[in-house]
């Protein structure tokens, strides 16, 4: 995967989080409230991506592992591809 490119990954994560959650996310401390703004806050971010270029990423602050640490979400599929979305936006940041 082309960390300087977000825009795969950023697909598959909204298309994640869009889907309902399992009784393993909801035991890993995922809510449906959280799963929706998580999923809101990615989508913007893909679509100022979209709209006006690479070189918008380096505006983008995503903070979304301190937001999953302060909910309490334990590790599992949706934190580990939250986690690769917020590297892949930081590291588009620094490219840019």
């Amino acid at each position: 995967m082309d960390l300087t490119h977000p825009l795969p990954l950023l697909n598959e994560a909204v298309a994640a989080l869009k889907a309902p959650l399992t009784e393993e996310d909801r035991n890993q401390g995922w809510t449906d409230d959280l799963r929706r703004e998580i999923q809101e806050e990615i989508s913007l971010s893909r679509s100022a991506l979209r709209r006006h270029g690479l070189a918008t990423a380096r505006y983008l602050r995503p903070r979304l592992e301190e937001w999953l640490d302060k909910e309490g979400v334990g590790p599992g599929r949706l934190r580990s591809l939250v986690s690769q979305v917020q590297g892949c936006l930081e590291t588009a940041a620094g490219s840019a």
